[in-house]
């Protein structure tokens, strides 16, 4: 298992789009991290009953979508083309749903890699079902094994990275959301977060060892992109939703401690800190997603992206064609303009104008800057256990937007400026002892919501 002591990358400026320190390379010839950003495209289903007898006809929609993005990648003279399998719940309760559109989608992109030389490679993307039983049964039981015989399936179908949006600690965390209770949020994502990942990513990079395919990294979208709405519908402050955001990074680090090398998944808004610490390639979203979400990150989320994605469109017609390509194509204009900056020696340059063009804005998006993300990713390196790293980024995140605001670097609702002392005195009560921590903070907690034994405590 591999710790993180020091940070991958050092200086803001090498923490840019297209590379990254450790590259990874597939089996139809991208080199993702390598000098060059591609497009990650992620499509879903339109409204659809999904059972035995509509699956015929979503076979041949998956197979006319991968081969109508792949003649839009050619014609477009894309440099390659990663496309995520983001299954549907259905098809991770019925893993030979899943299993065969893997192979539907990967023998089009085999085709046109063997007779077009297209470059390519495809993520799968299992659901978390654990959560639909109540309490969820996180480490045993017929879901839990459904969703890793749908990642050996897929794998063995052809799909090279795998990635899941975990979300163990969810139990605890939805309420710690809506009540703003900072400890609550960390006891859910650094305590009960990091045992459920470390528990799933032992058996995902096994997984990925024994089928010769990659282990690409989790996501706290089921937290942070939670938070993130949340704010965005003002039901909570933007401040707490940019605490939990850099809270996350200590959770979704464990699945690269655990052996996973990128490119970490989408959706991660956390990402530019993981690549800042493990070096690790990544794929991000942000203006190109509002197709599947709104959020204030998105130029900045390119800065530092590796792939660059949609998040997931429906296939239903616009006046363009179909979401999904339409999507794409979106998608390659992005990469090209990002690929001639890096060719043309003005990436740093360019880098800057998305990251400032977001930054002032919001306080999710000025800790995404690459000087407040090495900042507050050197301070998880430098503590030993999970617990003290996600106080300690919180500590660090509240001092950098307080200054910030102090500055006039950043905006801060008015409504929202109580908020700022209210997180600090949360933060400044929390025991420096985890043992300490969970003492105090398990009492308050719902038990009723989780097994106490499926996160060992």
């Amino acid at each position: 298992m591999r710790k993180y002591n020091s940070l991958a990358i050092n200086d803001p400026n090498d923490l840019i789009f297209g590379k990254s320190l450790y590259p990874v390379r597939t089996r139809r010839g991208l080199n993702i991290g390598g000098n060059i950003v591609y497009p990650e495209l992620n499509f879903t289903l339109p409204p659809i009953q999904i059972n035995d007898n509509t699956f015929p006809d979503i076979r041949k929609m998956y197979h006319q979508i991968t081969e109508d993005a792949c003649i839009r990648a050619l014609e477009l003279e894309s440099d390659g083309i990663v496309i995520e399998f983001e299954s549907l719940i259905e098809m991770t309760l019925t893993p030979r749903y899943s299993i065969e559109l893997t192979g539907i989608i990967n023998e089009v992109l085999e085709n046109f890699y063997q007779k077009k030389g297209l470059k390519s490679a495809l993520r799968i993307t299992p659901n978390d079902t654990r959560h639909k039983l109540r309490p969820p049964l996180m480490r045993s039981g017929k879901l839990l094994a459904d969703i890793f015989k749908s990642f050996e399936g897929c794998a063995r179908e052809g799909a090279e990275l795998l990635s899941i949006e975990s979300t163990g600690g969810k139990e605890v965390h939805d309420d710690a959301l809506i009540s703003c209770d900072l400890e609550q949020v960390i006891f859910a994502l650094a305590v009960m977060g990091t045992r459920d990942m470390n528990f799933l990513w032992e058996r995902i990079v096994n997984i990925a060892n024994q089928t010769n395919t990659i282990a690409a990294g989790d996501t706290a979208c089921a937290f942070g992109n939670t938070a993130m709405v949340l704010a965005e519908k003002k039901m909570i402050p933007k401040i707490f939703a940019t605490l939990v955001r850099t809270i996350s990074i200590v959770r979704s680090l464990v699945a690269y401690e655990r052996g996973a090398i990128g490119p970490g998944k989408d959706c991660g808004y956390e990402n530019p800190f993981l690549k800042a610490i493990t070096g690790f390639p990544m794929s991000m979203e942000g203006k190109s997603a509002v197709c599947a979400h709104t959020s204030p990150l998105g130029n900045i989320a390119a800065a530092t992206c590796n792939l660059w994605s949609n998040e997931s469109v429906q296939n239903i017609k616009l006046l363009g064609g179909y979401a999904p390509i339409v999507s794409l194509e979106q998608l390659i204009y992005d990469c090209r303009l990002m690929n001639v900056a890096t060719k043309t020696g003005w990436a740093v340059e360019y880098s800057k104008l998305m990251v400032d063009s977001d930054k002032s804005l919001d306080t999710q998006a000025f800790i995404l800057a690459p000087e407040h993300v090495i900042t507050i990713a050197r301070t998880v390196v430098e503590k030993e256990n999970y617990y003290e790293q996600a106080k300690t980024v919180a500590i660090k995140t509240l001092e950098i937007v307080d200054e910030a605001y102090k500055n006039k670097e950043v905006s801060i609702p008015e409504v929202e400026l109580s908020w700022l002392e209210i997180l600090k005195s949360q933060a400044d009560s929390l025991p420096d002892d985890e043992n300490t921590f969970i003492e105090q903070a398990l009492p308050k907690i719902d038990k009723s919501k989780f097994i106490k034994e499926d996160y060992e405590l």
